[in-house]
């Protein structure tokens, strides 16, 4: 309805009126901020609503959008002050926390080391072919088979210590409980 009014009107009566309202929107200015609002922002912001903040954000941000020099010096200080401050993700730890991280990480290793020493003391003990003398045995079959006959302990000329992995003997391990 209001294209068809708009077309039959004569084009200068039109460019006018589109050149007018144009030219409005081109000549506003964001007003400067109060000083009150802006007088103490460093204490006042984290206990302004939140609403009262993006206000204020709002008006900053609009006012910065003309010339720099035409800002206050009050409205810079506060501008960088609510980009920059350390206010939010900013803020400085409150006293004693790195302390109580610490007191806390300490605790997570005790109950660690705790948890580690129980399932310790109540596992049962080392298998039968972790003893040297299984692992000389498997050692003698392994020859007797002839396995790995290439470059394996069968192989001519082999130095190495083929299944002995460790120097503890039977007598060495704890006993084990008859189940």
């Amino acid at each position: 309805m209001f294209r068809t009014a708009l077309r039959q009107l004569p084009t200068t009566t039109r460019i006018s009126t589109t050149s007018r309202a144009a030219a409005q929107l081109q000549t506003r200015k964001a007003h400067a901020i109060s000083n009150p609002t802006l007088a103490n922002i460093e204490k006042r912001w984290e206990a302004m609503p939140p609403q009262e903040q993006a206000d204020l954000w709002m008006a900053l941000r609009d006012r910065m959008k003309v010339d720099w020099n035409e800002l206050t010096v009050q409205e810079k200080k506060a501008a960088y002050w609510v980009a920059f401050g350390p206010h939010g993700p900013r803020a400085m730890p409150p006293p004693g926390e790195g302390f109580k991280v610490f007191l806390y990480t300490m605790y997570g290793i005790a109950a660690s080391g705790v948890i580690f020493g129980s399932v310790r003391y109540f596992a049962r003990g080392p298998p039968d072919t972790f003893t040297k003398e299984h692992q000389e045995a498997s050692n003698v079959y392994m020859k007797g088979q002839n396995i790995e006959p290439i470059t394996g302990i069968s192989s001519e000329g082999y130095i190495g210590k083929g299944m002995v992995a460790t120097t503890r003997s039977s007598a060495d391990l704890p006993k084990k409980a008859e189940e």
